[in-house]
């Protein structure tokens, strides 16, 4: 076994690495690039080592390696996890891949190979066509519509593109063409049938260099958003003990069809009606929701990794593999649900992570979550003893959970883990999108929440320790009756006005619009400015995670979070003659980078024609026009970052 291994990763995937080196007693070695300087990854690993030209700097990698005596470098996901050339110069270096042969990386990592290679072997393939051999637009036309377009390279759902008619299809590849040539560096593509609402179901492989092949059993992934998976469980609701054995056998010819070595994926899509199921690709990796995997195998995926390249054979056969019982992987995205899953950023304010469940995280408190790097914060892992005990324990480590400063798909994820269709284990990719708008929460800001808020920003009026004088006290006193304190609270629902008085410590009262006032008290639990609140609003607690930015309070229960500014007056919405929806002002939907400007200073446009696309995380949104008229104002230019609401142009309708 190796005594030093290089992480070649970051975030969650590189403490996870990390967590069974250590059990292992393996020293770690972590890389960062100067966006990571202070990240988590880096403070817990043992020895850590700036990269100048970040994840993928191969020279960099290799000379860390040299410099810090790793025998071995593991990749994680991502980054050069599937990089055959990377796989190589590593071995040319005296280091050993933890990971597959350099040939099968390349037979199985493109997808065009990948498919010839396991249609020979017998496995049923989707109909389509590929590049160089193959013009997309014929082969769409001969697959028919709708149609899926793919990078050869990659993985993730990164530049798959629906197309539904051939007028879309010069647009479609064209995007995906730029994203996977930013993403993997090979804009190479594939066009195939879509089917339409089928389940994603995968097999976990894991090989040894001495021809032993096993699978793991499956993982159902049909719960996506942009061909994303984001909820991903094991085993699958759907499948039977003999299609289980039907489709691992599959994944296992296909994983000795290339020679494989070490864990790896083979990913179907199956038609939930029929049972029928057709390779689509296999990632030469371990994949972001292996813990499911481990939590009902009892293995530790890493380890048998580590094993398998160390030389060691592996140490059960398929008859000794065992599934007990049943876990589900919910992903923590820093993306707003509720704006068609785009991403956000921002700082982590205060940072709330369930106990009793499995949770892989890469943040802490006062990190930065920039656009540099794909969206997932951390992954929150629950098994139980059936399916039903699972999901039941996942939605309760989901209401537990609270990331403020950065707004994230918490709540979505609990409202998805409890609908109707996913309890009863009636999956397809398509659920989603088909159910969006009862999943995404649009209701106002909870009287409570607001209430919570003002109570807050109240406090800090109160003088710390005894005042020496009775009129330094913020209770509104007055002879009559108490005055109120007025808190003009502002939200995506406007401006809210909340009164206050009295003592929010001692005993205060909180009256919002159109409501009678309410006796309300406010306990500080875990001391500081930030941490946890206990509010008392009538004969009702409640607790809340909360924390300060100036003016703007976040608070977080039950898995939701909230921002809340003070609205002071004068503030621009206060102002005769405000802009508001159709004020022409075209903002940027994200953090991100200016890709491509589609319009010009002058130019007449129309209202919806796209003006501009902006990139984050290898992610493409086309901003439109909010009004027709003539782009008065151009502000950015490609290749300019720009932050979330920025404005990037104005539109002004024309004079008649």
């Amino acid at each position: 076994m190796f005594d030093t291994v290089l992480v070649a990763n970051r975030g969650e995937i590189a403490l996870r690495i990390t967590r069974t080196l250590r059990r292992l007693g393996i020293r770690s070695v972590a890389v960062h690039s100067d966006a990571d300087t202070g990240a988590r990854h880096v403070r817990e690993a043992d020895i850590a080592v700036r990269l100048a030209g970040g994840y993928l700097d191969t020279d960099g990698i290799l000379a860390a390696a040299a410099a810090t005596g790793a025998q071995a470098v593991h990749p994680g996901y991502g980054f050069l996890a599937e990089n055959a050339d990377f796989a190589r110069r590593c071995a040319e270096a005296g280091l050993v891949f933890v990971g597959p042969p350099p040939e099968a990386v390349e037979a199985m990592g493109d997808k065009i190979r990948a498919k010839a290679t396991v249609s020979a072997a017998g496995v049923p393939v989707v109909p389509g066509g590929a590049e160089p051999g193959d013009d997309l637009a014929e082969a769409a036309g001969r697959v028919g519509f709708p149609a899926l377009i793919k990078p050869s390279a990659g993985g993730g759902g990164k530049g798959m593109v629906l197309v539904r008619s051939a007028a879309e299809l010069p647009e479609a590849l064209a995007s995906a063409r730029r994203t996977a040539a930013a993403a993997f560096g090979d804009a190479t593509l594939l066009i195939e049938r879509f089917v339409e609402n089928p389940r994603h179901i995968e097999i976990q492989v894991m090989a040894d260099a001495y021809g032993g092949v096993i699978h793991l059993g499956e993982r159902e992934c049909s719960l996506q958003r942009r061909h994303q998976k984001i909820v991903e469980e094991a085993p699958s609701p759907l499948l039977d003990a003999e299609t289980r054995a039907a489709m691992g056998a599959a994944a296992v010819e296909a994983a000795r069809s290339v020679g494989y070595t070490g864990a790896g994926t083979v990913e179907f899509i199956v038609q939930g009606a029929t049972g029928d199921y057709y390779f689509m690709e296999m990632n030469t990796r371990l994949q972001v929701e292996h813990p499911v995997t481990e939590l009902v195998t009892g293995l530790d995926l890493v380890e048998l990794q580590l094993r398998v390249a160390a030389g060691e054979p592996l140490p059960l056969t398929q008859d000794e593999v065992r599934l007990i019982g049943h876990a589900v992987e919910a992903r923590v995205y820093a993306e707003d649900p509720s704006r068609g899953f785009l991403p956000t950023g921002g700082r982590v304010l205060a940072l709330r992570e369930p106990p009793g469940v499995r949770v892989d995280s890469g943040l802490m408190a006062g990190g930065l979550v920039g656009s540099d790097y794909d969206p997932m914060l951390s992954k929150v892992i629950a098994w139980g003893k059936d399916r039903t005990a699972a999901l039941r324990r996942l939605d309760g480590a989901l209401a537990a959970t609270a990331v403020l400063g950065v707004p994230t798909n918490i709540a979505f994820l609990r409202a998805l883990v409890g609908h109707p269709a996913v309890l009863a284990g009636d999956l397809d990719t398509g659920l989603v999108e088909r159910h969006l708008d009862e999943l995404v929460s649009r209701e106002d800001v909870p009287a409570d929440v607001l209430a919570a808020a003002a109570l807050v920003l109240h406090r800090e009026h109160a003088p710390a320790g005894t005042p020496a004088d009775p009129w330094d006290v913020p209770d509104g006193w007055r002879l009559g009756e108490a005055a109120w304190t007025v808190h003009r609270l502002e939200s995506r629902d406007g401006v809210c006005e909340i009164r206050v008085r009295g003592l929010p410590a001692s005993g205060a009262e909180v009256r919002l619009p159109g409501a009678e006032a309410v006796r309300a008290r406010l306990t500080e639990e875990s001391g500081g400015e930030d941490g946890d609140l206990l509010v008392t609003l009538g004969e009702t607690a409640r607790r809340y995670a909360v924390a300060r930015d100036g003016d703007v309070v976040w608070l977080g229960r039950d898995g939701d979070a909230w921002a809340l500014t003070r609205h002071h007056l004068g503030d621009p919405g206060d102002r005769a003659g405000a802009g508001g929806a159709g004020d022409g002002l075209v903002r940027s939907p994200m953090p991100g980078t200016v890709l491509v400007v589609k319009a010009g200073e002058g130019e007449r446009v129309a209202e919806g024609q796209p003006l501009l696309i902006v990139e984050a995380m290898k992610m493409e949104h086309t901003v439109t026009a909010p009004i027709g008229g003539v782009v008065a104002e151009l502000r950015v230019r490609a290749g300019q970052a720009v932050a979330m609401d920025a404005v990037l142009a104005v539109v002004r309708e024309e004079e008649s």
